[in-house]
C-alpha cells in the first residue's frame, strides 16, 4: 500500500500501529510529562553560568605572573603578495608566541566558576577592532559575553573579516564580514554558548592574525609586559582559575580567598 507524503508536516501518512495504540490508551499523558521536562531541563541548562550583579563586602585579590615555561617563543613568516603598499613589503613575522624573559604575554587569567559579584566594565560590553596597515588593532581585545564589537575598516583595501569560535583545537565559522571601503564599520553582537575565545582572521590577507577573549564574568585579567596579572574584588571563596593563550592553550589552578585577603598563584606552561 502507498503513503502519501504529501500532508502539512512534511511526514509519512499511515495506519497507526496497534503497539502505538495500546501505548497511547495506557499512558495518556505520558508524551506530555516528557515535554515538560524537556522543557524543564532546557531551562535548567540556559541558566547554567548566568552571571548576578551584587554588593560586595571583604573582597580579596589574586596576583600572580605567567611564566613561558618549558613553551619556547614562536615566530611564523608569512609571505605578502599583494597590497604591499599597505600591507608591507615582502613578508610579515606573526609573533605566534611571545615572551619578555620569562613572562608569557597575550595571555587571559580568569575565573572559571564564579556566578556573582563586581559588574563588568562599561568598555567590556563594547569593544572595537581596526584593521589599519593590514593588521588588526588591539591583536587581543577581552570583551564580555553578550556584548558587541565594532569592525573598522581603516585601509584603502578590501578586507573580510573572519571570526572562529574556538573550542579546544576545533574551530568553528562564527562570522564573516567583507568591508570593501575605507570607513566601512559594522557591528555584530557575541554570544557564545561553549568557548571562551575566537579567532580573528582575514579571508583577503592571510597573514592578519588576532584573537577575541569572551568573558563569562568580569574576573580576569590580560598580563602585562611582564606577564604579571591582578584580580581584584573578589569574593571570599574557593575558585577554579585558568589561564587562556591563543596558541599554547590553557593551565588551571585553584585559589582560595580570605576576607581582605591577597592570594599568588604563578602558571608555568
Amino acid at each position: 500500500m502507498k503513503h502519501s507524503n504529501n500532508n502539512r508536516s512534511g511526514g509519512i501518512i499511515g495506519p497507526i500501529p496497534k503497539s502505538a495504540r495500546i501505548l497511547k490508551s495506557i499512558f495518556p499523558s505520558a508524551v506530555s510529562i516528557f515535554v515538560v521536562s524537556m522543557l524543564s531541563l532546557i531551562i535548567d541548562v540556559r541558566e547554567v553560568g548566568a552571571y548576578d550583579v551584587k554588593n560586595l563586602v571583604d573582597t580579596g585579590g589574586i596576583r600572580g605572573k605567567v611564566h613561558i615555561g618549558n613553551a619556547t617563543p614562536i615566530v611564523k613568516r608569512v609571505p605578502i603578495f599583494k597590497n604591499q603598499k599597505i600591507c608591507g613589503l615582502d613578508f610579515r613575522d606573526i609573533p605566534l608566541v611571545q615572551a619578555n624573559g620569562d613572562g608569557l604575554l597575550n595571555t587571559v587569567v580568569y575565573l572559571e566558576d564564579i556566578s556573582s559579584g563586581k559588574p563588568f566594565r562599561a568598555a567590556s560590553k563594547k569593544i572595537t577592532i581596526n584593521q589599519l596597515g593590514c593588521r588588526f588593532i588591539p591583536h587581543l581585545s577581552v570583551m564580555a559575553n553578550g556584548g558587541e564589537v565594532e569592525i573598522i575598516n581603516s585601509d584603502t583595501i578590501l578586507h573580510n573579516i573572519h571570526t572562529y569560535e574556538m573550542i579546544g583545537t576545533t574551530y568553528f565559522s562564527s562570522f564573516s564580514v567583507s568591508q570593501p571601503q575605507r570607513g566601512d564599520i559594522v557591528t555584530k553582537h557575541v554570544e557564545m554558548k561553549r568557548g571562551v575565545s575566537m579567532r580573528i582572521l582575514c579571508d583577503a590577507h592571510n597573514f592578519m592574525r588576532g584573537f577575541i577573549f569572551v568573558a563569562r564574568n568580569p574576573y580576569y585579567a590580560v598580563v602585562d609586559s611582564d606577564g604579571e596579572f591582578f584580580i581584584n574584588n573578589v569574593p571570599p571563596g574557593t575558585y577554579t582559575i585558568r589561564t587562556w593563550h591563543g596558541n599554547l592553550g590553557s593551565k588551571k589552578g585553584s585559589v582560595s580567598i580570605q576576607p581582605n585577603g591577597v592570594v599568588k598563584i604563578d602558571f608555568f606552561y
